[in-house]
């Protein structure tokens, strides 16, 4: 084999080499991108589709679909009328918790409109959601199983306050300001039979935590 011959062959491998190592570059820094934009659906997603590829494809028909969206930053004053009928709802929970759930979800439903976020099908809304919510979507997810067990008539006191503290993470995220850390800790209602409230922060907590009341 001659000496010219050799050397295509070296260019070749090397030039092989540098392509896959920055085809796999591009592909992980992608990864990251995705991981970090999605937070807790990223795992989701991926275990759902047994598989990175397909939940990463998944993920990104997600912002494709987001960007077809037309959201709308609320107007400070918007934002405390809306803090104020939360407030409203939370103190009503003590006397009728099933009923303060139900109204908990209608009202993060109305922030979602008027976001600019569909409000019909809970599937869609958490697909679209999950490209700047993901890091308290969890909770929507916990608040919803949860109302359907109390539209049943199946859900407990407790399970109630949880979907308030759960309800309040999405809420708060959906209030927030431009520019404002997202995925903070909602305050609670606290139990009716006296038990202390739920704290959670990023995804849902397994269990009690503490009272977080505003």
């Amino acid at each position: 084999m001659s000496t010219v011959v050799m050397v295509v062959i070296a260019v070749i491998i090397v030039a092989a080499v540098v392509a896959a190592v920055a085809f796999l570059g591009r592909s992980r820094a992608r990864s990251r991108g995705l991981r970090r934009r999605f937070g807790p659906e990223y795992d989701r997603a991926v275990e759902r589709h047994g598989g990175r590829a397909a939940a990463e494809e998944e993920l990104r028909t997600r912002e494709r679909k987001h960007r077809e969206l037309t959201l709308r930053d609320l107007e400070p004053r918007r934002r405390e009328e809306f803090r104020a009928r939360w407030v409203a709802v939370q103190e009503r929970f003590v006397d009728a918790p099933a009923r303060a759930v139900e109204e908990a979800d209608d009202l993060v439903r109305v922030v979602m409109g008027e976001r600019g976020y569909p409000t019909r099908g809970f599937e869609d809304q958490v697909a679209h959601l999950s490209v700047e919510h993901g890091r308290t979507l969890g909770h929507y997810r916990s608040a919803h199983a949860i109302g359907g067990k109390a539209a049943a008539g199946e859900a407990s006191t407790e399970e109630l306050r949880q979907a308030m503290v759960h309800y309040r993470a999405l809420f708060d995220d959906l209030l927030a300001a431009p520019g404002e850390r997202r995925g903070t800790a909602p305050a609670a209602p606290a139990a009716a039979a006296g038990k202390p409230a739920a704290e959670p922060a990023g995804e849902p907590a397994a269990g009690p935590a503490r009272d977080a009341r505003s």
